[in-house]
């Protein structure tokens, strides 16, 4: 029948299952020894979603498979829309020009060199390059997924960048406080950094908005102009997540335009509009129309829509698709890792100096 209800049931059971694992992501991410990683609920989400796509998921009707691709790709979209409810113009305002440049350059070199070395020095494929270079470069998993619709990747390619910005994320939340309690806090010179450049450098170099504030966290008397100078200058990078988006589609639809005329076939222009609809809710956000327990709700529901999609890009990630990969994407995001870490450094110190 036509109008059967059966591949209605089949999706909602599919949307379930994915709320039910990113629910339990979430209770998990709330225990005192994960909050200590600073492991937030998308990376536990999609972590559950690879072990169900490796282990369960040939044991669940195939008619569920709907929904678990409808909370990878709608939700996914709605969610990065109303992650807007977290930035402000005026956060941007108060960090200046300096953390506004540190920003901008870190993005964009980022973006370019990550992208870059992936594809043409390391083999690795396109889109994978992409997403990792996208994911170190703006806001770790988050920024990986709202790149994986504009360039529509495949599940395990969003996997495989999640995993690489998680691991070297991690790396820099534990590495930057012994760099500054060890090295820059009593150095002179060039490498000495006060507490204002400190925060500027980890809120333009580090993957993670939770790695961010992790960081002054974790320093002994850290100042608290650190702490909000870092947490400005990562926002700052995450609305900047809009433009970039924008661009990347303008990208795609640039770089086909030879092989479109070849078909004879009118070349269409990619927009992801729900990165203008971001920019867009972050300027309603900026006017403050709305009570901040409300904004608060909001972004507790759209952590957990944006767990949901994690969960379900996890659940479409099978190991047998890493085959041929070898350790490219470990080199990459390597290299990705020492540029922010070194070139990331300079940047802040010629620019703040």
């Amino acid at each position: 029948m036509i109008l059967s209800p059966q591949p209605h049931k089949g999706t909602l059971n599919g949307i379930l299952l994915v709320a039910i694992f990113a629910a339990a992501a979430t209770f998990i991410s709330s225990l005192s020894p994960i909050q200590s990683l600073g492991l937030s609920p998308l990376v536990i989400g999609i972590v559950m979603g690879i072990f169900y796509a490796n282990t369960l998921h040939n044991q669940m009707p195939k008619a569920w498979q709907s929904g678990i691709t409808f909370s990878a790709k709608k939700i996914l979209r709605f969610a990065i829309v109303f992650y807007g409810f977290r930035i402000t113009f005026q956060q941007i305002a108060e960090v200046g020009m300096d953390g506004f440049l540190v920003s901008l350059i870190m993005l964009t070199s980022t973006l370019i060199l990550g992208s870059w070395l992936g594809y043409k020095v390391f083999g690795m494929e396109k889109d994978t390059s992409i997403l990792t270079a996208s994911g170190a470069a703006v806001c770790g998993a988050a920024a990986v997924l709202a790149t994986e619709p504009v360039l529509k990747a495949q599940e395990h390619k969003t996997a495989i960048a999640v995993s690489m910005v998680v691991l070297f994320g991690t790396i820099s939340m534990f590495l930057y406080p012994v760099l500054y309690t060890s090295i820059f806090e009593n150095a002179t010179g060039f490498l000495h950094m006060t507490a204002r450049e400190f925060g500027i450098y980890v809120g333009g170099t580090i993957h993670e908005v939770a790695q961010v504030v992790a960081v002054p966290a974790s320093i002994p008397n850290a100042a608290v102009e650190m702490a909000n100078d870092a947490v400005i200058v990562k926002m700052t990078r995450v609305i900047m997540i809009a433009p970039m988006l924008i661009f990347l589609g303008l990208y795609l639809s640039y770089s086909t335009r030879k092989e479109e005329e070849k078909k004879d076939t009118k070349m269409q222009l990619v927009i992801p509009w729900f990165a203008v609809y971001f920019i867009a809710v972050s300027g309603f956000n900026s006017l403050q129309l709305l009570p901040l327990n409300i904004v608060d709700l909001i972004n507790e529901i759209d952590t957990f829509l944006l767990t949901m999609a994690m969960t379900a890009l996890g659940m479409g990630t099978i190991f047998s698709k890493f085959k041929g990969l070898g350790l490219a994407p470990l080199y990459t995001a390597s290299a990705i890792f020492i540029w922010l870490l070194v070139g990331g450094f300079i940047v802040t110190k010629l620019i703040c100096a």
